[in-house]
């Protein structure tokens, strides 16, 4: 009884203490806001056309589809061209800021802002892997991803190294101005009826605006140091159970879509795999299609793994050799899947799902060389390398997150 008890107070504390995965959930946050981005720069000529008020799926069929489903958009609160393009450039400013962890509490709300309103003003558009940033973009927002690879971490690391000098860091002023623009356009959409599609969006948007605003004046005053601690315990309990989600939710993808491929005659006798590259839509490369698709042992080998990895992945997660490797066939089979059937913005959503699995270890080794790559090209420009980091900035860069 005493050692289960040792073990389960062991978990509680884990669980509590830190936001665990800090590098697996800036590489998501990356990831996913970066796929994002990537896909409203490339359709931006065509933005009209997929989300626009006079775009073939019109206003007033979204209009009609949102009040059965109850989805949240607010391109539909106004049929205004102004709107439509502050929408498109709210989406656009989101993405980047959440990409580079700015500002990334606030990031993470209107990237899920953005990804819903577009989305879901025309549900027709896309592939499975808008239905994956769907729902990614809605669990980022519980996440603490900015504590490393960020301009938060940046910032949290230069005012905690500041501190340990003696030196007097300055007030933060972004923070305090963009909730008060953020609660300003929440208290206009509330009072003018615009959440008439359902409670749930502005009862988490209002309530992540006020954990902002507490967050704030807890960090104001110095002598909170008990409400500080139990909010960074919520804080941390939250990122752990949305992490668990994101992690879950990946297994579940490639879980059902392995049993249902088992059961389709096509992927049963091996011949799946031929059928896609030979369709006009997916052959952006057909001579690659063809290459590919000229040894039927080959097309049956890969339709064989493709199921045996999809189907084992979930169960191979306690192991992590097996789970590794595993892990890289995966992202080689999306990677391969990107070029050879063009589907980019899928290929990186799923990924960027892949990679919350990815090891630590790697993770900060892929981080080293990427800071190296950088310092090189700085020597090569002239500019000034940055020293290397004391352990103050270093600590403060692990577990730094500003809102």
């Amino acid at each position: 009884m005493n050692r289960l008890s040792l073990t389960l107070s062991r978990g509680v504390a884990r669980v509590t203490e830190a936001a665990l995965g800090p590098y697996q959930s800036a590489v998501i946050r990356i990831g996913f806001a970066g796929t994002w981005l990537l896909f409203l720069l490339r359709e931006f000529p065509h933005r009209q056309e997929l989300y626009g008020p006079a775009g073939p799926w019109g206003w007033n069929l979204a209009k009609e589809l949102t009040a059965d489903n109850h989805a949240f958009t607010a391109l539909l609160w106004s049929d205004s061209q102004l709107w439509f393009e502050c929408c498109y450039a709210l989406a656009i400013l989101a993405s980047a800021a959440l990409l580079l962890g700015w500002r990334t509490r606030t990031a993470s709300l209107l990237f899920m802002v953005g990804v819903l309103s577009l989305q879901n003003r025309s549900v027709f558009i896309g592939d499975g892997g808008d239905n994956v940033l769907h729902l990614m973009a809605f669990y980022l927002l519980f996440t603490r991803c900015g504590q490393v690879w960020s301009l938060d971490a940046r910032r949290a690391a230069r005012n905690a190294a500041a501190r340990a000098r003696g030196e007097r860091v300055p007030a933060d002023r972004v923070g305090p101005v963009l909730w008060a623009v953020l609660g300003l356009a929440l208290a206009t959409a509330t009072l003018t009826g615009r959440f008439d599609n359902g409670w749930l969006i502005p009862a988490l948007l209002w309530t992540a605006w006020a954990g902002l605003g507490l967050w704030w004046a807890v960090g104001r005053r110095a002598a909170w140091e008990q409400p500080r601690i139990l909010l960074d315990v919520v804080a941390n309990v939250l990122h752990n159970g949305a992490l668990v989600v994101i992690m879950a939710e990946a297994c579940l993808i490639y879980a059902t879509a392995g049993w249902y491929k088992v059961q389709g005659s096509r992927w049963q006798d091996g011949t799946a795999v031929y059928y896609p590259l030979h369709l006009d839509y997916f052959s952006p490369w057909p001579a690659l299609a063809d290459l590919m698709s000229s040894s039927g042992t080959i097309l049956m080998i890969v339709a064989y793994g493709t199921v045996m990895v999809q189907v084992a992945f979930p169960f191979t997660l306690f192991n992590r050799r097996v789970k590794n490797v595993l892990l890289a066939l995966m992202m080689i089979e999306h990677a391969v899947i990107a070029v050879v059937l063009g589907l980019p913005f899928f290929s990186l959503a799923m990924i960027t799902a892949d990679a919350v699995f990815l090891p630590t270890s790697f993770l900060r080794r892929l981080g080293g060389l990427a800071a190296r790559a950088r310092d090189r090209l700085a020597r090569r420009a002239g500019r000034p390398v940055p020293a290397p980091r004391s352990p103050e900035e270093s600590a403060a860069d692990r577990v730094g997150f500003s809102a």
